[in-house]
This record gives C-alpha cells, structure tokens and sequence, in this order.
C-alpha cells in the first residue's frame, strides 16, 4: 500500500462534509492527475471500516467499469444478499438498494468521470447512504466538492523518508528540498522517486536529482509503478488521461500556458496572445476543460496558474508547426508590456506591470538559448532588447542593480549575438548598461560603453541623428558626476547643436539641455573662482 502522509485535515473535512444532509450525501474530492484522490478516498474508507462508523458496509466502486454489476457483487458479498439474476440492470441494483443491510453505508465511487454516471445508479434518497467520489472534474449540486491540494514541503520530505529509510533524505537535505519543489510537491511523483531509490540503493539523491534535470517527465523514475501502490499509472500516463479529455482548442490553449512562466499567469496576457479568439468561448476554453479537470487553478479574479509538471506535460505536447506562432504571440504581448515601462517608472507603473515580469523574463530567457537569427520568432527585430529592457528598468526603478545588470549585459549579449555588432540595439544596449553603472557611481565601468554606443551611433546612423545627441549628453553627464567639468562641457554644447537642428529651440529636450549647459558653466565659474 502507498505511504500516506499530509492528509489528517483532509480526512476530517471529508468527513463532515458527509455526515450533514437529510437525503443521499455526495461528496467529491477532486484533483489533476497525481494529487493523490484515490489514495485519501481509500484511507479514509479503511479508517472508517476499521471504526466500524459505517455499520451497512463499505463499498468501493470502480467508476470506469460497470458499476451497477459491482453494486450487484457487493450484495452477494460480503453483505450475502440474494439478489436477482435476470431482469434489468436498473431493476436489480434496485432491489439491492432495497435490501441493503441496516445502518450508515459508505459507497466510494473511484474516477467518475461524469455525474451523470452517478445519477444511473438510481442512489436511494436516504440520509444513511454517504456517497464519496474521486474525480478530475467539479461536478455542481447536489455534490460538494473538497479540492485537495499539493503537499507541504514537510509533508513532501515525510513522504521520501518513510519510503527511503536509510537517512539518504538527510543525508543531502538542500538536494531532496529541490527534488520536492521540482515535483511541485505532488504525491504521485513523491512516491515513485521515493520507491526509485528504495529499489536503487546506491543512488544518491544528487544522481536522483542529474537524472530528473536531464529527462524531465521521460525520467524513468516517474514512470514506473509498483504494484503495492494506489496509483497504477506514472506521471505522464497520468496526465495523458486528463489531455485526452480536451478537445483541440482546449488543447491548443494549454500548451500556450505552458509557455509562460512557472507564476501567477493574468487572464488578460492570455486574451492578447489570441486576439482572434471570442472572449467567451476562450472563457468556456478555461473553465469548462482546463478548469474544471482540474489542469488549470484559478488562484482569484482573473489569476490563474499551472503546476510545474503539468506545464512540463503540455510543453511536450506543442506542435512543431504551433511552437513559433504561440511564442510570437506570447512575446509580442509581453514586449508591449515592456515598452509601457520609463526608464524611471513611478510606484504605479511598478504595480501595473508586476504580475508581467516573470513572464517577460521568461521570454527573455528563452532569447538568450537561440542559436541565430533564424531562430528569432519576432516579427520585428528591433523588439529583441525590449524584453531584456522592460525587466531591467523594472528592477533598477527600485534600486535592485544587482538584479538588473545581469538584464543588461544578457541584453548586450543578445543582441550582438543574434542581430550583429552593426545592430543600432548594440548601442542602446551598451548605453543602458552604461547607465546602470552610472547610477551606482560605477564611472570607470561606464565610461568605455558611452563612449563605445557614441562611436557607433555615429558610424550607424550619422552626426544629425537624435540618437547621436543622446550619447553625446549621456558621456557629457557622466564627466559631470566625475567632476570633470571641462570635459563634458564640449559635449553639452554639440549636444544642444543637434537638438536646437532636429527638434527647434522650444522643444522640451532642447530646453533643457541648454538649461544642463547653463548649470555646467556656473559651476565652471565657481569652480573658477575657487567657490
């Protein structure tokens, strides 16, 4: 039998969910693949027949087979009824609803798929009977459902030490705490690499941890039961199950779920990545398949989120001719995201795009793995620095440089890797890594990449170009921050030539270079005159 920790709560809420109600209780508890429903719903009928809670019998129906000629079996035995041998099948389950032995009855119906299998059975309308399902699916009333949930990381490392009891857990603690994170704490995948390395004693759970790293779901110890288990189907087998349930377009939706980053994923991305789609039918999409089979969770008002194992399932599952198609729509979405980002955004721009960010950096991610150009699912290039862009000011615009420089140089990286050093986003870059280092009063640092984006702005795109001006009054700050007035003053004037030529005296950018210019030479003439 499988181990059974993490559930005490879990019990006692099921419990009383069917002890209230006059006529049949029906109570459901359902869960993705894996979750561990049959397991609870078993140990919750062994306590209870052991207790004797439940006089007229526990049953335990298989739901995917016939269940009314189970019904049937159950009376003969153990209860010892006589029931009829012809007739209809619905007549002769009656009779045996009629004849059932007195007192309380517990009738477990394991993998319903459909209600309405539950409604065929004709169940007496009679407070005694306590009906408890497993399912994928949330049925409406008259059931009450309870979801379970994944284990706790304390419940998740119980679980692995009472299957490996040779202190191997302990052992490397910091390793197993990865395995079980990397499983999402889900109790299918606990128990199958716990009997793995209970089977495989030279095993450590660092090689346990290499092997999960290098085959993902393909690892051969989430595939393969053991007969004492509850559970008779691996990880992925069990998945599949709920996949083939969903028809195409709930299909092709989850694999762009799949895409987005292990977080919090807003409703509204979703919507944008398929602008084609009717708003209500990709609602009924979400919430009559991928909800209600319990693959997809409504976290609260327009948030939703996917296990880690089912997003590595539906990842498996992109077709090749949908995988580019999906990824430009996803990072087309997030690139707008970041475009709507200052280079210094306010505490509100900072919330509004919050919940974005890991699935911008995501996208990001993924840019820095392509190989060539080739590879590049944009439909506009110059959107490749964008994704690195939007992140990096996200976390500079709250002072977490650590956290940003990595954007930036990557941004670098990136984008001389896969558009060429002649890319004008090869200056920008360099500029915004500049930048960076300035604002932490890096000088030295910044100074080479100014002077680097200058010179190349220059060869790309010409003297009169505004982009030219910006590095021009960027180098010119720089030298300003260093006191090294005489230095930047130059700059300043070419700086305010170019804006007064392509932007006219009163724009605001003009304006205020001249008034940069203006502030620079009091401070020369203080500086002068020893102030």
């Amino acid at each position: 039998m499988s181990k059974f920790v993490g559930r005490d709560e879990d019990l006692k809420t099921l419990h009383e969910q069917l002890q209230t109600g006059t006529t049949v209780a029906i109570s459901a508890i359902a869960g993705m693949g894996g979750i561990g429903k049959t397991e609870l719903a078993w140990h919750y009928a062994d306590f209870h027949a052991k207790a004797e809670t439940y006089p007229g019998g526990v049953c335990w129906l298989r739901a995917r087979e016939d269940m009314g000629l189970q019904i049937i079996e159950f009376a003969r035995s153990p209860l010892g009824l006589n029931p009829p041998d012809e007739g209809e099948l619905v007549k002769r389950v009656e009779w045996c609803w009629q004849h059932w032995h007195d007192g309380m009855v517990l009738l477990v119906l394991d993998d319903v798929k459909t209600y309405d299998e539950v409604k065929s059975l004709l169940l007496p309308q009679d407070s005694r009977f306590k009906v408890l399902l497993t399912t994928r699916s949330c049925f409406g009333s008259p059931v009450k459902t309870y979801e379970i949930k994944v284990l706790s990381l304390s419940a998740s490392l119980e679980l692995l030490r009472s299957l490996v009891s040779d202190g191997r857990v302990d052992q490397d603690l910091a390793t197993a705490n990865q395995v079980c994170k990397w499983l999402g704490y889900l109790p299918l995948g606990l128990e199958l690499v716990g009997r793995y390395l209970a089977r495989k004693k030279g095993t450590s759970i660092a090689k346990l941890w290499e092997r999960l790293q290098a085959r993902r779901l393909a690892a051969k110890a989430l595939l393969e039961t053991e007969t004492s288990m509850t559970a008779s189907l691996g990880v992925t087998a069990a998945f599949e199950l709920s996949w083939q349930e969903l028809n195409e377009d709930a299909q092709r939706l989850a694999t762009l779920l799949s895409l987005f980053a292990l977080a919090e994923i807003p409703w509204l991305l979703v919507q944008g990545c398929l602008p084609e789609a009717n708003e209500e039918a990709l609602e009924d999409l979400r919430d009559e398949q991928l909800v209600n089979l319990s693959l997809l969770s409504c976290e609260r008002e327009g948030i939703y989120q996917l296990h880690q194992l089912l997003r590595e399932f539906f990842r498996t599952k992109i077709r090749e001719s949908e995988e580019k198609p999906l990824k430009t729509a996803l990072a087309t979405v997030l690139i707008q995201v970041a475009k709507q980002i200052p280079q210094d955004p306010t505490l509100e721009v900072i919330e509004s795009v919050t919940s974005a960010i890991p699935h911008l950096q995501e996208v990001a991610d993924d840019f820095s793995k392509l190989e060539s150009k080739e590879d590049l699912y944009l439909e506009d290039d110059d959107d490749l620095s964008w994704t690195f862009i939007g992140v990096g000011r996200f976390y500079r615009g709250q002072g977490f440089y650590a956290v940003a420089e990595p954007l930036f140089r990557d941004c670098l990286a990136v984008v001389r890797s896969l558009l060429g050093e002649q890319h004008p986003d090869v200056a920008t870059s360099l500029n915004n890594l500049a930048g960076l280092y300035r604002a932490q009063g890096r000088y030295k640092e910044a100074e080479p990449l100014y002077l680097q984006a200058l010179a190349s702005r220059r060869s790309l795109l010409g003297e009169q170009h505004p982009d030219v001006a910006i590095s021009l009054n960027n180098l010119a700050v720089l030298y300003a921050n260093q006191g090294r007035l005489t230095d930047a003053e130059p700059l300043f004037v070419q700086a305010l030539e170019r804006y007064q030529q392509l932007l006219g005296n009163q724009h605001p950018h003009t304006v205020m270079m001249r008034q940069s210019l203006e502030y620079l030479r009091q401070m020369m003439g203080k500086t002068h005159d020893g102030g």
